[in-house]
């Protein structure tokens, strides 16, 4: 599941850019590997896929309809929300924890009347599991509403889910800055006309560059959300990166 944070106005203080939208992937947030491991090898049995760490791995950052739809070839849309609600369920059940940095940069956002508005989640999680798993984790949820999988009619990569969560800010896509730790996910925000931030709590740094391309690479890389300061100075979010970009 990827989640993304919509902010308003940034400026990275070692290359002095502007942005008018701050987007984070599910897992910059949120570690949802124990639950998701544990459905995938569920899944795995009941449908003769084989390895599970493999297809955890090959699917990671896509909406949850597209993958079993394709992986496990259900055709009956009946039977396939059943399934969904079935794999969350067992990810729920798996316990999925905040990951470092999250709550802490949240609930700053939330701590001031001027923010709180200002951003918002777009995530390739249904309606029924998205609110359930971050609100478990002890992560606000924003005063716009979130964007889920149920919101959109394509998922990550396609650029869709970033224009529906820019517009939730009344931002235009291309001022924003996607913060992601998938490769669908960072896609996703790049054909939106976004600068990216890759996250690299589910993916290594070398893995993102390589996967990527040098053409297509992030527009910067950091650990955790730990590296990253907020400011708001009355007009705009000032934002500074505690190690080096790309």
């Amino acid at each position: 599941m990827i989640i993304s944070i919509v902010v308003i106005k940034q400026i990275f203080n070692h290359h002095n850019q502007l942005f008018t939208v701050f987007s984070f992937g599910c897992r910059t947030l949120i570690d949802s590997t124990p639950g998701l491991v544990k459905a995938w090898e569920t899944f795995c049995r009941d449908y003769n896929l084989g390895d599970p760490a493999a297809i955890t791995h090959a699917t990671h950052g896509r909406r949850l309809y597209d993958t079993l739809k394709d992986v496990c070839a259900i055709e009956d849309e009946e039977k396939l929300l059943s399934e969904i609600d079935r794999f969350e369920e067992e990810v729920i059940r798996g316990g999925p924890v905040a990951l470092p940095g999250a709550v802490e940069l949240l609930l700053q956002l939330n701590s001031d009347e001027s923010t709180r508005s200002r951003w918002t989640i777009v995530t390739s999680a249904t309606n029924y599991y998205a609110p359930r798993a971050l609100q478990r984790c002890g992560i606000p949820l924003p005063i716009a509403g979130i964007v889920t999988s149920n919101d959109v009619t394509n998922g990550k990569p396609h650029p869709e889910p970033y224009t529906a969560g820019a517009s939730k800010c009344n931002v235009a896509s291309n001022k924003c800055l996607v913060i992601e730790d998938a490769v669908s996910g960072l896609n996703a925000g790049r054909a939106a006309g976004a600068k990216t931030l890759a996250v690299c709590t589910s993916t290594t740094r070398e893995k993102l560059v390589e996967t990527m391309g040098v053409g297509n690479r992030p527009d910067f890389i950091v650990d955790d959300l730990t590296s990253i300061r907020v400011k708001w100075t009355g007009e705009a979010f000032e934002i500074s990166i505690a190690e080096p970009s790309v």
